[in-house]
């Protein structure tokens, strides 16, 4: 019994030292628990430096928000107030003087009797409206460029150089100046897009905008914001996003190359110049094949084209002959089978003062004359 009693103390002074067993679990978790109390005190300060965070450094600085504020009447009392109705985007693209132009969209500054443009450092500047297009859905704002600093003025890059997959940043004001200056990273999706615009809400497409679609989100409030490559430069203004429960992740922008001679035209005119036949027209198709064929006397084989609905006196088309039912079906030669259509060829490939070669058909016979181009407000 004495020879037990001893081993067992002999054990039990002995144990901890042959199975590594003592008042810790594990004899390391002291020196654990230290370097963890350690690491959480000590912050890990990374200095992140990417292309994509230069790119929007570059570019960022010059993306604004912009609010329509638009009068209000009160049937109430009788009185008008101004209200914000929306906020869009814009992108400073010049300096000069003492004035700094802002390019947006047309439907950011449509209707409004004041705009007030707040600057990427959270200043606010009156806005002053200089120029509007509802075609191309794109405006020109001025402001006063005394406290403009550096790195307010954007780059522009070329639209025409962008290839499908290559990065993007959209940069703006989604949802409104609570989260200015968001950025949205996706890749060209497409180039050279054709998207039917309605212009007048009729249901009817009354241009094809041309644009480069992509992912980046794009949502209310991107508007008239910048697309930027890679480099930082703008080689876009976002314009449209279709957004219903069947598709996600198509945004649209209008390429920069497109953008420039329509500004330039907006702050020298307050308008776009464009070359007019002075005419009203309806597509041919929307006419019911017996007028087709009874009324306008066209050939079987002719069911495309536009016809004259009315010609404006002193107009370019009048002084050329042309009268009410002709049909036309060719400019300069080239196929043209709607209104949308001979819009783009007349607004693209012409410029006022030019001259234009119209094939048209009057009462079944097909004939040609020659138009010279005014800048009247019809087509």
């Amino acid at each position: 019994m004495i020879g037990g009693l001893i081993g067992a103390l002999i054990i039990a002074v002995l144990a901890p030292s042959i199975f590594g067993v003592s008042r810790n679990e594990n004899p390391n978790s002291a020196t654990i628990q230290q370097n963890e109390d350690k690491t959480t005190k000590e912050q890990v300060s990374l200095d992140v430096s990417t292309d994509v965070t230069k790119a929007v450094e570059k570019a960022g600085k010059g993306v604004v928000g912009i609010t329509n504020i638009q009068t209000a009447n009160f049937w109430s009392t009788g009185q008008e107030s101004q209200q914000a109705v929306g906020v869009g985007s814009g992108v400073i693209y010049k300096k000069e003087g003492d004035k700094a132009y802002i390019v947006t969209n047309h439907h950011v500054v449509e209707d409004a009797t004041e705009l007030e443009v707040t600057l990427s450092d959270g200043r606010k500047v009156p806005g002053k409206q200089q120029g509007s297009d509802i075609w191309t859905d794109l405006a020109v704002v001025e402001i006063n460029s005394k406290d403009l600093g550096e790195g307010f003025v954007t780059e522009f890059g070329d639209s025409d150089a962008l290839h499908i997959g290559e990065p993007v940043l959209a940069i703006g004001n989604p949802l409104g100046l609570e989260f200015a200056g968001s950025v949205t990273q996706g890749i060209v999706s497409g180039v050279n897009r054709a998207v039917p615009v309605d212009i007048n809400k009729d249901g009817v497409p009354d241009w094809n905008a041309e644009v480069i679609q992509t992912d980046a989100a794009i949502n209310p409030g991107n508007s008239g914001g910048a697309l930027v490559n890679i480099a930082g430069q703008v080689v876009g203004i976002n314009s449209m996003k279709i957004a219903t429960q069947a598709v996600e992740g198509i945004g649209f922008s209008i390429p920069i190359n497109y953008v420039i001679p329509i500004i330039e035209d907006l702050e020298k005119y307050g308008e776009v110049k464009r070359p007019s036949m002075g005419v009203t027209l309806r597509d041919v198709a929307e006419i019911s094949a017996y007028h087709q064929e009874q009324t306008l006397k066209l050939p079987k084989d002719i069911t495309y084209g536009i016809m004259i609905e009315k010609v404006m006196a002193n107009s370019p088309a009048a002084k050329a002959g042309l009268k009410e039912l002709d049909v036309i079906v060719a400019l300069d030669g080239d196929k043209v089978e709607d209104v949308v259509s001979l819009r783009k060829y007349l607004y693209n490939k012409k410029k006022v003062g030019d001259s234009m070669k119209v094939t048209y058909y009057r009462a079944g016979k097909k004939q040609d004359a020659d138009i010279q181009l005014t800048d009247e407000t019809r087509l």
